[in-house]
């Protein structure tokens, strides 16, 4: 049985849970954290292209500034040497569930209030990434998770994919810009994107949702193309009736052509699918009414007959008569012009004059304000600074994007890489292991300045990590000092003299030594009822921390009882004690004298 594949001595590949254009993607297990995580390497047969070398780091970069729950967050990255060729890697969190595009292929049809509450979910993390200048590019089902806890995760941000995906690509000047189904007007035109390019992808993926398919199809990547700049999308209740008109609305305005007709921004778009589920009229349809109220009542110049009642000036001779030969000429006509525009892109793409090529000056290690000066005197307009954690100077040039020596346009933007020092790194948890073994880890992991310091504690052995200072899991900078709290054994306190205090007294001044009072009463004359009168162990004595001490408390000694007074064995019987005296009449009581 073969080895598992392990990527920098601490991921170990499980099976293959995603395949793109670039890359694959594993479930793995982080040995030294012991957690699942999903690992994406660059596909072996692209690792020598250093185009899709910077792009796949340029990926990591941009992820791994992005913490939002929404958007799948990036553990690590890191290379590997496999076959002779580095492969870079992402660490990700690994997320139990399936994404839109799964559901969308197993025609799981959702209604239309959670699917607009999906692409809320998707808005939510947008927002968060435009706000941090970054724009997506590549928002489609693929790249959007659903959790088991039916969460929203954005995944694949600042991705390309190539044309080996399942979902083609389009290009310019060799530059990948996005997937076909899902590609705004102006990526089409292979013009600059912006976070209004992201909007109109999201309105692909709400149209696709509502309706099960795609604004647009077609037989290759250029002809989808060419429909999102010059076509517009069969209205979604066209496709399902079942459609509420407010979601129609906000999905047509999404898919509008021209950006400024858009919605501006992801928190816009957000508040009116927000106020459609809560019943309220939206931005959307107000426009949508608006300009629904200057059109003009022109027959449909799509070549079908299903008129409106509009229409109802065209009589009936002319709807069975002549709107016949007039739709096949509309129909004619438009293809004419169909075929005409397809060839005049496909023409200009081959045939378009090449730009001027410079190569990309090397300016690693040179100060930012040096290598931009460098740039633009080479000719570059278009120059980019972008922070990056390295243990280079701060300050200094760590790479460019495209990389030195490549030739391209001197209107390209060229990203500069800028160090800002070491980047934070998460703490190990080191509870429990030897002084030794702790300190070993810490330097392992990245922190050389370990500090150690002694504390008592009475649950973990002397000489063994009680924890650090910051705690683990928490993220400092490798030259940051880290305290490790060594257990010292139980704390020793020293038990106070008691004798004499009350009750009350005795116990809190125990409870401040960290030690327990156990009580017992004793009389005693000689002692003030309610003092203490004894104690054990003795006081000066030195104990382990919680140990108990027992406190004696004087009580007052109870009375005796009075005994019965006994009778005098020295006195003699009463002889006369029960009987009547001599000479006294029982029967006169006494009250005539004897002899009368």
């Amino acid at each position: 049985m073969s080895q598992p594949r392990l990527l920098g001595g601490r991921y170990e590949l499980d099976t293959v849970i995603g395949r793109g254009g670039m890359a694959e993607v594993f479930r793995a297990r982080d040995l030294r954290l012991d957690r699942l995580v999903a690992v994406k390497t660059l596909r072996h047969d692209l690792a020598r292209d250093h185009v899709f070398q910077a792009r796949f780091r340029r990926e990591a970069q941009s992820a791994a500034s992005l913490n939002h729950p929404a958007i799948i967050a990036v553990y690590d990255t890191g290379e590997d040497m496999v076959d002779g060729v580095s492969i870079p890697y992402i660490v990700m969190e690994y997320v139990e569930g399936r994404t839109l595009k799964e559901l969308l292929d197993d025609d799981r049809r959702l209604v239309p209030e959670r699917s607009a509450e999906l692409v809320d979910g998707i808005l939510n993390a947008l927002e968060y990434s435009h706000d941090n200048g970054i724009v997506h590019r590549d928002i489609k089902p693929a790249n959007v998770m659903l959790t088991r806890n039916a969460e929203v995760k954005v995944m694949d941000f600042g991705i390309a994919r190539s044309m080996g995906d399942d979902q083609a690509t389009m290009t310019q000047a060799s530059q990948v810009i996005g997937t076909a189904q899902y590609l705004s007007p102006e990526q089409a035109r292979g013009e600059r994107v912006d976070p209004r390019s992201d909007i109109y992808s999201t309105g692909c993926v709400l149209y696709e949702l509502l309706t099960s398919q795609p604004p647009f199809t077609g037989d290759s990547p250029v002809s989808i193309a060419y429909q999102h700049v010059r076509e517009e999308p069969v209205p979604p209740t066209e496709v399902d009736p079942q459609v509420p008109d407010w979601l129609e609305d906000i999905t047509l305005r999404a898919l509008t052509k021209d950006r400024e007709e858009r919605y501006q921004n992801a928190a816009e778009m957000r508040a009116d699918i927000q106020r459609g589920l809560a019943g309220m009229p939206t931005q959307a349809g107000t426009m949508a009414m608006a300009g629904a109220g200057a059109t003009t009542t022109l027959p449909p110049a799509d070549g079908y007959d299903d008129y409106d009642d509009g229409y109802d000036d065209y009589d009936d001779d002319r709807r069975k008569g002549g709107a016949g030969k007039a739709a096949l000429w509309i129909l004619l006509a438009v293809g004419v012009i169909a075929s005409l525009g397809l060839a005049y892109f496909l023409i200009s793409q081959g045939t378009a004059e090449e730009p001027d090529l410079q190569a990309v000056p090397d300016v690693t290690g040179s100060a930012q304000e040096e290598a931009q000066a460098t740039l633009e005197e080479a000719g570059f307009t278009s120059v980019t600074p972008q922070n990056r954690e390295s243990d280079e100077e701060p300050g200094t040039v760590v790479e460019t994007d495209p990389s030195s020596g490549t030739e391209v346009a001197l209107d390209e933007e060229i990203i500069l890489f800028v160090s800002t020092g070491p980047g934070a790194i998460e703490i190990p948890d080191v509870a429990g292991q030897s002084q030794a073994e702790a300190i070993a880890t810490l330097n392992d992991e990245g922190f050389p300045n370990v500090t150690p310091e002694e504390r008592p504690s009475n649950d973990v052995a002397q000489g063994s990590a009680i924890g650090t200072d910051p705690g683990a899991g928490t993220s400092a900078a490798p030259d940051d000092e880290i305290i490790l709290h060594v257990s010292s054994g139980p704390e020793q306190v020293q038990i106070p003299d008691l004798l004499g205090m009350t009750r009350e007294d005795a116990e809190a001044a125990l409870s401040q030594e960290g030690l327990t009072a156990s009580f017992r009463e004793q009389e005693d004359p000689s002692a003030a009822v309610g003092t203490v009168i004894a104690q054990a162990p003795e006081a000066g004595r030195t104990v382990n921390a919680g140990n108990t001490v027992t406190v004696t408390i004087a009580t007052e000694p109870t009375q005796p009882e009075q005994p019965t007074q006994p009778e005098d064995p020295t006195q003699p019987e009463d002889p006369t004690d029960g009987e009547t005296p001599p000479g006294e009449d029982e029967d006169d009581g006494g009250l005539f004298p004897p002899g009368d």
